[in-house]
């Protein structure tokens, strides 16, 4: 079953994390923490957070959900928990600070210096890499396709990173060469994206390696070694894990860095969109409300959108408080409904607004929820518009 569209009306969708309530933070960052959980515990929790994420976004009007991410103490990390050959060490903590910082902070260190980037210690590769354990993954699948199935939730999807992310949040100690630890990180992310589709929910495979990377894992190369090198080995990688599975089960997230900054050393999206084009995916998510990105939509009409090809722009900022008015957001929409069909459109947000479990978090709980109802609205106002 392909991903779902519609004929008469725009969807709504989001990127895939959202809030996680206080209880389960406390037992996330506990674990991570290396303190003794109870794992029936942590299931019930789990269980009861999906539930609630599921229902909060069915009532937000949301079409297309998820988890929100729930069990995960980030879209990246949570791997070292269910992958073989990934450890806590100093070394890759050492590494992961430089390659976290971007070149528009460079140009700004007193921005830096505000504590918005606070460095996390991220986890290395320190041996060959095997999918040593598939009960979280299949106890987050059980979960959701539960809660989605208690819901009028038009769809379902979960998110899982792409292989070129992953060089960057799991620092490699082990293998040889990069090319060598990606396709590494390609042959154990089989398992996660197998598994997904085949238990009939829609894969989002998370890519900021496509755009943030360029300016700070990468920020040593030019655009176009970075395309070249790094860009399309990245989308090969991901077409290799997914070979066998139905493009039409599949959407691709691209991101520039979800945090409020300068982003002024931003690759530009008609640089990677062509590279993007060519995974083996329906639906391309990308940011379109961040003002450094806001404006591409008349590039994008410049651009030839592949006829299989749906389009997630975002059109919610996942970074700040402010709550989008719906006629903003509708306003949004109507420009992408000139660079695809209005049948090829989904209204999205830009980034997820939980990635990463913090005690406080960036936009607060009640905010992402009104957020989500300024989408659900405005996407309403815009098919009004759109199908008049």
């Amino acid at each position: 079953m392909p991903v779902k569209t519609s004929t008469d009306r725009i969807l709504t969708t989001h990127t895939g994390s959202l809030p996680r309530p206080k209880p389960l933070i406390d037992l996330i960052l506990e674990r991570e923490n290396g303190g003794a959980v109870a794992a029936d515990a942590f299931e019930a929790e789990t269980a009861r957070a999906v539930d609630d994420v599921i229902a909060r976004q069915v009532a937000a009007g949301i079409d297309v959900v998820s988890d929100g991410e729930m069990s995960k103490p980030s879209y990246t990390t949570y791997i070292r928990h269910r992958v073989a050959g990934i450890a806590p060490d100093p070394r890759a903590a050492e590494k992961g600070r430089d390659i976290m910082i971007g070149r528009d902070l460079l140009a700004h260190p007193d921005f830096v210096r505000t504590g918005n980037f606070a460095t996390t210690p991220f986890p290395g590769c320190v041996g060959e890499l095997r999918y040593k354990d598939r009960s979280a993954l299949d106890r987050d699948i059980a979960h959701l396709k539960a809660a989605a199935a208690k819901s009028p939730a038009r769809e379902a999807f979960m998110t899982a990173p792409s292989p070129g992310i992953l060089t960057r949040f799991i620092i490699n100690l082990h293998y040889p060469s990069e090319d060598a630890y990606v396709a590494a990180l390609a042959d154990v992310l089989k398992v996660e994206y197998r598994a997904i589709v085949e238990a009939g929910l829609v894969l989002q495979i998370d890519a900021p390696d496509l755009g943030s990377a360029r300016h700070n894992q990468y920020r040593h190369l030019t655009d176009d070694e970075f395309r070249a090198t790094i860009a399309e080995r990245n989308i090969a990688a991901l077409n290799a894990a997914i070979e066998g599975l139905p493009a039409d089960r599949i959407r691709l997230h691209i991101c520039w860095g979800n945090y409020e900054g300068p982003h002024t050393h931003d690759l530009p999206v008609t640089k990677i969109i062509d590279i993007a084009f060519k995974a083996k995916v329906q639906a391309i998510s990308i940011e379109g409300a961040n003002p450094r990105h806001e404006h591409e939509w008349e590039d994008l009409k410049t651009v030839k959108i592949p006829d299989d090809k749906i389009l997630i722009p975002g059109v919610i900022d996942s970074t700040t408080n402010f709550v989008e008015h719906p006629r903003l957001v509708a306003q949004r929409l109507a420009r992408y409904a000139e660079v695809v069909e209005r049948e090829r459109l989904i209204a999205g947000v830009d980034c997820g607004f939980g990635t990463s479990v913090r005690a406080e978090p960036t936009v607060v709980d009640s905010i992402v929820w009104a957020k989500l109802r300024a989408l659900s609205d405005g996407a309403a106002i815009a098919s009004k518009k759109l199908w008049a």
